[in-house]
């Protein structure tokens, strides 16, 4: 059973990211400002401190919120049960749907690479984003719905391609239709690697 204390200590963590999740959403990273963040929150600074080391730490907890909320409304779609190739379709229309959100767009896409380093926004990617698409791969080959080929080697290639469908439409200026048309591409792609 948890204590008071470890209750409030949680409620006091999640005031303090849902907070930075909605002014890094509104104002990015550097127009963002620990104050800020506390006066939001309704927390002290030395609250913030207890929970975090700085602003980075701060970011990594907004983006590693962002990023579970995404990866678990695109799993439920992905693993849902039915015919793989039209779930793999499903899963790629909620990712570019999931695209065009303003959290997901701003602080995973825009702010991370930046503020993280393109190196742990990487491997961030992988653990949060990776397996979800591996798995999704190996469904439609378990399925017969692709050619038989390394799993690996094909979610990765995959992979690249929906990052940068992911940048293409966040760097629009009309990104709903270049998310229609990224939709589009990685689907040809994919109909391609499709059993005839």
């Amino acid at each position: 059973m948890r204590t008071r204390r470890a209750e409030y200590s949680e409620s006091t963590r999640q005031a303090l990211v849902d907070s930075a999740v909605d002014l890094f959403t509104k104002r990015g990273y550097a127009g963002t400002s620990l104050d800020e963040v506390v006066k939001r929150a309704r927390v002290t600074k030395g609250a913030l401190y207890h929970h975090f080391s700085g602003k980075q730490a701060l970011f990594e907890a907004a983006f590693a919120q962002v990023e579970t909320q995404a990866i678990e409304s695109l799993t439920a779609v992905v693993t849902a049960d039915g015919d793989a190739w039209e779930t793999a379709v499903a899963g790629l229309r909620a990712y570019v749907r999931k695209c065009l959100d303003p959290e997901y767009q701003r602080i995973i896409i825009h702010e991370a690479p930046v503020v993280m380093g393109w190196e742990r926004w990487r491997e961030a990617e992988e653990h949060f984003s990776f397996g979800l698409l591996r798995t999704a791969v190996q469904l439609l080959v378990d399925a017969g719905e692709i050619e038989e080929a390394p799993v690996e080697i094909m979610a990765r290639l995959l992979f690249g391609a929906l990052s940068a469908g992911a940048s293409t439409i966040a760097s629009s200026s009309d990104p709903k239709r270049t998310g229609r048309e990224v939709e589009r591409a990685i689907l040809r792609v994919l109909e391609g690697l499709r059993k005839k």
